[in-house]
């Protein structure tokens, strides 16, 4: 990490004073749309649909009419059943940002939903936030369309650097559902499954990464096995790009499968906002294996020292 912090340090080079940081986006965007259609073109049947439906998103929401309508779910739902603490606001810089964190639970991984409502009560319409989800719920007929009211993008690079490249905030959960489908037992660990595209996308897109560290999220429906095997046997990593097939404690269907719709429990959610990370902006950063490693793993102890913090406020097991 001192290594990162050094080359921070250094002047632009002449390809960053003549490159300002949006046209750099723009260009970054128009290259990842090209590379993920070409992608998504080489996709056939399930695997086909699902990339073609996760592939109809655009920059028009969120739709800021449609999430006041649901205010009154909401604004309770963390008020009260999470009793929701969010800190860490003044961490928050100038758009574009990309902010990455960790959630728990499926299909609507609360932790992270609470994020995006609570940065609408605090922004309203001036500074909307795009959430991201998995092609697998971006391509469901309904919680698809649910998702795309609410400003949620395919978690893509197409998309994200699109957004960025508008002048948008992204929240992204790079650990996918390892993470988000994590065992109870690690409900404290940043899990951001080694996966460094984001510090590559943040470089070549010019924006600064806030890490979200969050709790209590697994403690609304707690993880019992995380069914790798089941998940192999039934081929969602080839039909949806699915690893896990969890068991989880959940109402009100009791033990049983984490995929089916659930009535959290009311555990207390707490969630804080980390100092924001600053990334080289030349784009051949991107292509430096030593600073993307240092670079993801200062953004992996950011979130777990935050994690580790709010942890130790907590007064009971699943009720926080």
């Amino acid at each position: 990490m001192d290594e990162l912090r050094r080359r921070r340090e250094r002047q632009p080079t002449a390809v960053e004073e003549r490159q300002p940081p949006s046209e750099q986006a723009e260009r970054y965007a128009e290259h990842a749309r090209r590379q993920v259609a070409r992608r998504r073109a080489g996709q056939s049947g399930v695997t086909g649909w699902v990339a073609d439906r996760a592939s109809e998103w655009n920059l028009a929401g969120p739709d800021f009419d449609f999430i006041e309508f649901q205010k009154y779910f909401w604004n309770p739902l963390m008020d009260y059943w999470f009793r929701m603490e969010m800190e860490g606001w003044e961490n928050i810089p100038d758009p574009p940002a990309l902010l990455i964190g960790i959630h728990a639970g499926a299909p609507l991984p609360w932790d992270a939903w609470t994020v995006g409502l609570q940065w609408w009560r605090r922004f309203g319409r001036e500074r909307p936030l795009q959430g991201t989800a998995h092609d697998a719920l971006m391509a469901m007929p309904v919680l698809g369309a649910y998702f795309r009211k609410m400003g949620v993008l395919p978690a893509a690079a197409d998309s994200i650097t699109s957004a960025l490249a508008a002048g948008r905030d992204v929240a992204l959960w790079p650990g996918g559902d390892r993470d988000s489908l994590r065992s109870w037992t690690k409900r404290d660990d940043a899990v951001l499954a080694g996966r460094m595209g984001f510090i590559k996308l943040a470089i070549r897109s010019g924006v600064p990464i806030v890490p979200i560290s969050t709790i209590g999220g697994p403690d609304s429906m707690p993880v019992l096995a995380t069914g790798r095997r089941i998940a192999s046997l039934l081929r969602l990593d080839r039909v949806a790009q699915i690893k896990m097939f969890p068991i989880a404690l959940q109402l009100p269907w009791g033990i049983s499968p984490a995929l089916l719709p659930e009535i959290p429990l009311p555990t207390k959610i707490r969630t804080s906002f980390q100092e924001p990370i600053r990334l080289d902006t030349d784009p051949e950063r991107a292509d430096d294996g030593d600073y993307v490693r240092d670079a993801y793993r200062e953004v992996c102890a950011s979130i777990q020292a935050g994690m580790d913090a709010l942890a130790r406020r907590r007064r009971l097991p699943l009720l926080g």
